[in-house]
């Protein structure tokens, strides 16, 4: 894994400054003539649920007339690369145009060749921290984790990570990925490690995964990839998942049964994903369309009606695009004060020392 040195605790920042000049939002004819000759756009990992995505992949199709491809919903991150890397030379439909990855995977795939460049037209309102300086990724939402609780069955919902070894809590805990393979996953055990009072980013994760041991060992993990579905049958009654996910499955939910999003009082770990163009994109006109579609106003928008922080977020609000229903929709901002921003050098210790010892330490097969 190639990191950046670049820190992206400077990210909350940036997003307060960020520039207010504001690009044409909306691409050449050209490129909508030429993606809408190529007719298709496949996509991968991208759930309904996740982050309004199943009204934003709508929204570009009533848009353009273009078809979506939609490869493995529930697939993780290094899925997504793993899938570029099966298909260099395919052209069919098994073939990503376009992945939605953790912060950490951007720099990796374009150290490797994996991606292309291409800059949106709205490029000036993202961040200088959380893009690639010649475009080759760019980050598009943020959230944080959180414990989201079927409070039908858990009567008492925990507030911080300590009390999810509570017995309280037997055959009740779920992640909601595969910590060898989602960064969804591996950014939960990395929180847990830093509630645990590690600073250093190898030994927090070694300590998530020491924590994640002894909440297995109580017997309150459950070793299965938690779902809006799972949550609401009561397989899986809390599963620790990025807030909007939560947030989106309490709205799906519509209170049966009911569900509690809480941000815990420590390890706030916030999460950037990134979105990139395959460098071997079948559709590559198209993969471009999208990527302007996803950084209008519109497709910023989209995501924060799924709850997600849009990458232009305060750009938006700075200009009035947000509407002020929307905004009361969202959590309040005391319980996000404590978020951290992991560095991207930061994540690639913690993730090497999750994905590589989960099996041994934790022992337990997600799936």
């Amino acid at each position: 894994m190639i990191s950046k040195t670049q820190r992206l605790l400077s990210l909350s920042t940036a997003m307060l400054l960020a520039t207010t000049a504001i690009a044409a939002a909306e691409p050449s004819e050209e490129l909508i003539a030429a993606a809408k000759k190529e007719g298709t756009l496949t996509t991968i990992a991208l759930p309904h649920s996740w982050c309004g995505y199943g009204d934003i992949i709508a929204g570009f199709k009533a848009k353009y007339g273009i078809e979506v491809n939609e490869l493995n919903p529930d697939a993780g991150s290094g899925d997504e690369i793993e899938a570029i890397k099966a298909n260099k030379g395919n052209t069919g439909p098994q073939a990503p145009d376009v992945i939605d990855v953790g912060l950490s995977f951007g720099p990796s795939a374009k150290a490797e060749g994996l991606i292309q460049p291409y800059k949106v037209s709205t490029w000036d309102t993202i961040p200088d921290s959380a893009k690639d300086a010649d475009g080759y990724w760019y980050g598009d939402y943020y959230g944080v984790l959180s414990f989201v609780v079927n409070t039908d069955i858990v009567k008492e919902v925990p507030k911080d990570w300590a009390d999810l070894k509570k017995p309280d809590y037997a055959n009740a805990v779920a992640l909601a990925g595969d910590p060898r393979a989602s960064n969804q996953a591996v950014q939960a055990v990395y929180a847990a490690g830093l509630a645990a009072g590690e600073t250093d980013a190898a030994k927090a994760g070694e300590a998530g995964l020491a924590f994640f041991a002894e909440v297995n060992k109580a017997g309150n993990f459950v070793p299965v990839i938690g779902k809006s579905a799972s949550l609401a049958q009561g397989s899986t009654p809390i599963i620790i998942a990025w807030d909007y996910n939560g947030l989106s499955w309490r709205d799906s939910l519509n209170g049966n049964p009911p569900v509690e999003v809480v941000v815990p009082a420590s390890g706030v770990v916030a999460g950037v994903y990134v979105q990139a163009i395959s460098a071997f994109a079948p559709h590559p006109n198209a993969a471009k369309l999208w990527m302007e579609y996803l950084y209008s106003d519109e497709g910023q928008l989209g995501w924060l009606k799924g709850y997600c922080h849009p990458i232009r977020f305060n750009d938006l609000v700075k200009n009035g695009k947000v509407p002020q229903e929307m905004l009361d929709k969202l959590p309040p901002a005391a319980s996000y004060e404590k978020a951290v921003f992991p560095t991207l050098e930061e994540q690639a210790k913690g993730k090497e020392a999750i994905t590589t010892k989960w099996d041994s330490v934790v022992g337990a097969n997600v799936q």
